[in-house]
């Protein structure tokens, strides 16, 4: 067997204690996400989600944050989707976010419900008009013959749409409402920092972890 150690790197940049984080991690998630944003300038807002179906079998895809507030974090998808068809069997999900850039992490577990109608046109347009029309010409996560056939898909659509595209009522959004946060700073010699927060009575309790 061969080991990856020449790909090993020491974490030395950063160091995080108790007394330099927010009492509350919408603000500590802020101030890590833009330093990213200024840092990792490539997709900061990717974010991988774990989801587990009806059948109990666990899925992992990268999706991009498209707003985050106190209420939670939001990302938009096909509501048929094989992420969506996990949430509506089980919509208890996590999120992690990794800047390697600036050695850190951040997992985040709560429980996904879909947001707002309201919330899922506003953003949609936004989008640009042939991401809007994929979303029509893409039956997400189903089995398509080849790459032919979805480019014919995408003409219809475009044929189909000459004057704006409304919003398929298949598709919208996801808010992640968080119930654990995990911050971890890479330390050197693998003797990271961890620190937890943990929602209890409406409340937000930290503790350390080992590394």
């Amino acid at each position: 067997m061969k080991f990856l150690n020449e790909s090993r790197k020491d974490y030395l940049q950063f160091q995080l204690d108790e007394g330099h984080i927010d009492a509350d991690p919408i603000n500590q998630f802020d101030a890590w996400y833009h330093q990213a944003c200024e840092h990792s300038p490539f997709e900061p807002n990717a974010m991988q989600l774990s989801t587990v179906s009806v059948d109990n079998h666990p899925s992992n895809r990268v999706v991009l944050l498209k707003s985050y507030n106190h209420d939670g974090f939001v990302f938009f998808t096909n509501y048929n989707s094989q992420k969506a068809r996990d949430i509506a069997a089980n919509p208890t999900v996590a999120l992690t976010f990794f800047w390697p850039s600036l050695e850190q992490q951040i997992r985040i577990e709560g429980r996904a419900e879909k947001a707002p109608e309201s919330v899922s046109v506003a953003y949609f347009n936004t989008r640009p008009r042939d991401a809007q029309l994929s979303a029509w010409a893409s039956d997400q996560s189903a089995v398509v013959n080849n790459r032919v056939d979805l480019e014919k898909r995408m003409n219809e659509m475009r044929e189909k749409f000459t004057h704006g595209v409304p919003k398929p009522e298949w598709w919208g959004g996801f808010i992640v409402v968080p119930c654990r946060f995990e911050f971890w700073q890479g330390r050197g010699n693998r003797f990271h920092d961890r620190l937890v927060y943990e929602l209890k009575n409406d409340d937000w309790v930290t503790h350390r972890l080992c590394p």
